[in-house]
């Protein structure tokens, strides 16, 4: 006679860390962005084209006419960093216009409803413009390279490089969100980027130097993120290349203005479906 044993249930796996779990969430949304960017890489060789207008036409006049003091650096090495980091700028400010793409395709509705929480949603596309910023790091190196910029290659100096990068992208990707929350619109979106872009990229130490500035224009300067990200870009990347500020006050500038920016982005996200 047969005995009917109790089915014994398979014990359930243990829920992640909320930790592990945000992360794997974050990760989870960057990884499908940069899918977006495999499908069509013409677009980082497409912007190579600016940097490389500036820095071969813009930079060598400026250089031959010395007008400009950089102190112990000549003009291409003290500009180069600040290109790189107008690259990057430009790439991220503009980034917020695929959460409109993605509300118009239906997209962003499926997102809006997935368990993860809406700042690893921010997050996670953070970190994707953080890496599309990278490419645009190799384009500037190579040129820098082919105009004789005497670039610093000591490993931490490079390591100290891709992490400004990836937090400089990731600080005005961001942003960019927070903009595309409130306008809603491609159309809105795309003339407010355009305004943005040319005061935060001016009115820093891209080009030239905080000391040469007005001083209107020097208190704007300081106030500027993108200042602390060329000056922590010219100390790192740049043989000979000095700090205004001190690396660990760029660090900690474009740190908590990103971690500012992710929560006010993430608070009004839901927004942009309405």
């Amino acid at each position: 006679m047969k005995s009917f044993a109790p089915a014994v249930r398979p014990a359930a796996s243990p829920e992640p860390p909320a930790v592990v779990a945000f992360a794997g969430h974050a990760v989870t949304v960057a990884w499908a962005e940069l899918l977006k960017l495999r499908r069509d890489p013409v677009e980082l060789f497409s912007r190579a084209a600016q940097p490389a207008l500036w820095l071969l036409v813009f930079g060598q006049v400026f250089a031959r006419l010395k007008a400009i003091p950089t102190g112990k650096l000549d003009y291409l090495s003290f500009m180069a960093p600040g290109i790189l980091a107008q690259s990057v700028l430009f790439i991220a400010i503009f980034y917020g216009i695929s959460v409109i793409w993605e509300k118009d395709l239906g997209i962003l509705h499926k997102l809006l409803v997935s368990p993860a929480p809406r700042s690893a949603l921010v997050l996670g596309k953070a970190l994707s413009a953080g890496v599309r910023g990278l490419s645009q790091g190799v384009i500037i190196y190579i040129l820098a390279l082919l105009l004789r910029i005497p670039l610093d290659f000591r490993l931490l100096h490079v390591l100290g490089v891709i992490l400004f990068i990836v937090l400089g992208s990731a600080l005005f990707a961001t942003f960019s969100l927070a903009v595309a929350c409130v306008v809603k619109t491609r159309e809105r979106f795309m003339g407010i980027g355009q305004v943005l872009t040319m005061p935060l990229f001016f009115a820093s130490n891209a080009i030239y130097p905080i000391a040469t500035m007005p001083g209107w224009v020097s208190v704007i300067a300081k106030a500027n993120p993108l200042s602390y990200q060329v000056d922590a870009l010219r100390t790192l990347m740049i043989q000979g290349g000095s700090s205004i500020f001190g690396l660990g006050a760029d660090a900690a500038v474009l740190f908590f203005v990103f971690v500012f920016l992710l929560m006010l982005t993430a608070a009004i996200y839901p927004n942009v479906v309405r």
